[in-house]
């Protein structure tokens, strides 16, 4: 009897491990994208990936890139960028771990964090860019 009630509630639980992984998915290429628009040095395509409220603080896609070059250059030209840990953040957010190489050769980890709009759409609400431990420059 508890081999079935722990079946029925494995099948039960199926839609939501799909739709968390799915979430998952749809942020990483929410960033993925962005990752992208930032090599080809397209700051409208970046841009638009930014939530509202990134976009308010940086009201247009050439002050966003801008900043983009200034503070986050591990992530504007790297080498190396893998996706780690992603976790529920509340009903409609999301982090995500990635771990950076940049172009000199040094490791980094950015924390995304993530949020779903009304419309379903996945926008990223920040990034924290931490150096690795044991990196020299």
């Amino acid at each position: 009897m508890r081999a079935i009630v722990c079946l029925v509630l494995a099948v039960l639980a199926l839609p939501a491990l799909a739709a968390d992984e799915g979430a998952r998915e749809a942020a990483r290429a929410a960033i993925s994208r962005q990752v992208e628009a930032l090599g080809r040095d397209d700051a409208p395509a970046a841009y638009a990936l930014a939530a509202p409220s990134i976009q308010a603080l940086f009201p247009t896609p050439d002050v966003f890139i801008g900043m983009v070059r200034t503070n986050y250059g591990a992530i504007y030209r790297h080498r190396r960028f893998v996706f780690g840990e992603a976790r529920a953040e509340g009903e409609n957010g999301l982090s995500q771990e990635v771990a950076i190489q940049d172009s000199d050769g040094v490791d980094w980890k950015a924390a995304y964090s993530l949020q779903r709009q009304a419309d379903g759409e996945w926008r990223i609400t920040g990034c924290r860019l931490t150096k690795e431990p044991g990196t020299s420059l």
